[in-house]
């Protein structure tokens, strides 16, 4: 009797984290703390007067297709803290199966959250998923930045196939602020080259503020820097770049020095995780 002939399935990743910071005895503290390999959550020591640094890990170096993983960040009233990752996120070329990626952000009334990891390089023949919440509570703020890179520039590398699908989600006191999506999938270069789509740049980088009270004057700093920032409504700040790599990161480091000098009342500047 012939048997057909199957092919083997990989083991893959299924993986995560989350924790969650609160006031207590006059200053943030670490509350709850989970993690499931390959995902780490390490501490660094903050710089003087900067609030808690958290430094996302993947300890397999890379994500692949059929890779799943999820992150949750909640702060509770009052606290503040930063989230970063101490290199770029790979995403290799996939097999077939979508990498997934999944993250929640909470951050409850009077709190301050920095979500501002590295770039997100896209291997060719990358599949991703990646889905990014945010729920902001009264007199709230957050920063929330992303990174894409399409292809690995430095190797000669660009993003001729594959799939990204990102989906942003904000709400304020649990009413949808702001819904943004990408989606493409396939032969990529045509929307990648496009001058209707991402014409010719190597990356892309978008950056929302959520805080109360006028952001004009912040907005007019960061216009005179040759960066495109709009006040989509009252509260609210978007910043986006397109080009290339290099000086999307530098423009992205840029603007988030500016707002934490401008806005959140923190030195101007980068993590050491960003420098280092």
């Amino acid at each position: 009797m012939s048997r057909a002939a199957t092919l083997p399935s990989h083991q893959r990743s299924r993986g995560g984290a989350s924790l969650r910071f609160e006031v207590a005895r006059g200053a943030t503290r670490l509350a709850d703390l989970h993690q499931a390999s390959p995902m780490r959550i390490l501490f660094p020591e903050p710089e003087p007067g900067e609030p808690p640094l958290a430094a996302l890990v993947n300890t397999a170096g890379g994500l692949a297709g059929g890779d799943a993983v999820e992150v949750g960040i909640a702060l509770g009233p009052g606290a503040e803290a930063c989230v970063s990752t101490p290199a770029a996120e790979k995403i290799y070329r996939s097999l077939g199966a979508e990498t997934r990626i999944a993250a929640r952000l909470e951050v409850e009334a009077g709190a301050t959250l920095e979500w501002i990891p590295q770039e997100t390089i896209l291997f060719d023949g990358a599949r991703l998923s990646r889905r990014l919440e945010a729920d902001v509570g009264a007199d709230a703020r957050l920063v929330m930045a992303e990174m894409l890179v399409f292809g690995r520039h430095a190797r000669g590398e660009a993003l001729h196939a594959g799939s990204l699908f990102d989906s942003w989600r904000l709400r304020r006191e649990g009413r949808l602020v702001w819904a943004d999506g990408t989606a493409l999938d396939g032969a990529l270069r045509e929307p990648l080259d496009s001058p209707f789509g991402f014409d010719g740049a190597e990356a892309c980088a978008t950056l929302v503020l959520l805080a109360e009270g006028p952001l004009e004057e912040a907005r007019d700093a960061l216009r005179a820097e040759g960066m495109a920032a709009t006040i989509l409504r009252p509260g609210m700040l978007i910043l986006r770049w397109l080009g290339r790599a290099v000086p999307v990161r530098d423009g992205l480091g840029q603007a988030i020095r500016m707002l934490r000098a401008r806005v959140l009342g923190r030195p101007s500047s980068l993590p050491r995780l960003w420098t280092c």
